[in-house]
C-alpha cells in the first residue's frame, strides 16, 4: 500500500505546498468519486467509496502539521507516543501552565481581546514549532529530536482547541 505522499505524488516531506496537496487531492477525487460510479456495478461503486475514503483520510493527514508530521516519523519508524510519552522540558511545561492560567482568567472575565492575544502569540509559537519539526525532518532527518517537538505541537493544538471553545464561553 501507498503512504499518503506517495498517493498524491509527492515527495515525502514535512514543508509541502498545500496548494499542490489540494490540486492533486481533487484531481484524484474527480477520478474516483462515487458520482461517477452511480451507473456501474456494485464492486466499482465499492471500490470508489474505499478510495475516496482513502484518498480523504491521506488528504487530512497531510493537511494537518501534526498528523502530516507524525506520518512522516511514523514512515521512519518513529512513533510520536503521545499517550504514553508525555514527559516534557520543564520550561514548557511551565509556559503551558502560563498559558492556561491565562485562558482560565480571560475565559472568567469573558476578555475577547484577550483571547485574541492569546490566540495570535499561540499561533507564532506553533509557526516558531512547525519550522523546527520541518528542519528535524526533512533537513536533518532526526526524526527522534522532531518526536519531542512533535508532542509539543500537540499540545498547543489543545490549548488551541480550549480557546475556541474559551470563544464560545465568551460571545
Amino acid at each position: 500500500m501507498q503512504n499518503h505522499f506517495e498517493l498524491f505524488g509527492l515527495s515525502a516531506a514535512f514543508g509541502l505546498e498545500t496548494e499542490v496537496l489540494e490540486r492533486s487531492y481533487r484531481e484524484i477525487q474527480s477520478r474516483v468519486h462515487p458520482d461517477r460510479f452511480a451507473h456501474a456495478g456494485d464492486a466499482e461503486r465499492r471500490a470508489s467509496l474505499q478510495w475516496t475514503t482513502r484518498v480523504n483520510e491521506a488528504f487530512q493527514t497531510l493537511k494537518n502539521p501534526v498528523t502530516r508530521a507524525q506520518h512522516l516519523l511514523a514512515l521512519h519508524g518513529v512513533d510520536v507516543a503521545f499517550e504514553t510519552n508525555t514527559a516534557m522540558p520543564p520550561e514548557f511545561l511551565m509556559q503551558q501552565m502560563e498559558l492556561r492560567e491565562a485562558l482560565e482568567s480571560a475565559t472568567a472575565a469573558k476578555d475577547a481581546s484577550r483571547l485574541d492575544t492569546l490566540r495570535a502569540e499561540l499561533t507564532q509559537s506553533r509557526r516558531v514549532l512547525e519550522e523546527h519539526i520541518g528542519e528535524a525532518i526533512d533537513a536533518k532527518q532526526d526524526y527522534r529530536g522532531a518526536a519531542q517537538l512533535v508532542r509539543k505541537l500537540q499540545f498547543l493544538d489543545k490549548l488551541d482547541s480550549e480557546i475556541d471553545s474559551a470563544y464560545e464561553s465568551v460571545e
